[in-house]
């Protein structure tokens, strides 16, 4: 980032981000989560094309189900999600603030020509915002 306020997601997302493919296992990616700070996650495939979403809140019931029956938990692609909400890098700060406003989620997959570029969080666009305000 330059000392310029940011405008665009460019700007502040995340380039080396937390991804996972769909043959991850659901405890692979609950560890990957809470390691990298993350409610959720990127799915992609070999080429790194965007392919899905996984959250916490979609592993939730899954994995308290498989602890308590002792089974196995289940892989990445039996529970994400494949209509992804992403944003292109161009797109505005504040156009991305007013979609955050409702329920959507609280990271976006960044993606340019179908491949996952990045992740923007809230946290992410609410710092872009103030830096906006104060112009630094």
């Amino acid at each position: 980032m330059t000392n310029k306020a940011p405008t665009i997601v460019r700007d502040i997302m995340s380039r080396d981000c937390y991804r996972v493919k769909a043959n991850t296992s659901v405890s692979t990616l609950v560890s990957g989560l809470a390691l990298h700070r993350l409610p959720g996650a990127p799915v992609v495939d070999d080429r790194d094309f965007l392919i899905g979403f996984i959250s916490e809140q979609d592993v939730l019931g899954k994995l308290l189900e498989s602890a308590y029956l002792n089974d196995e938990p289940p892989l990445v692609r039996e529970l994400m999600r494949h209509e992804v909400l992403s944003v292109a890098p161009n797109k505005s700060i504040t156009d991305l603030a007013q979609e955050m406003l409702g329920t959507k989620p609280k990271v976006y997959p960044v993606a340019e020509q179908e491949r996952l570029a990045g992740i923007v969080t809230r946290r992410d666009v609410l710092n872009a915002i103030l830096r906006m305000r104060t112009g630094r």
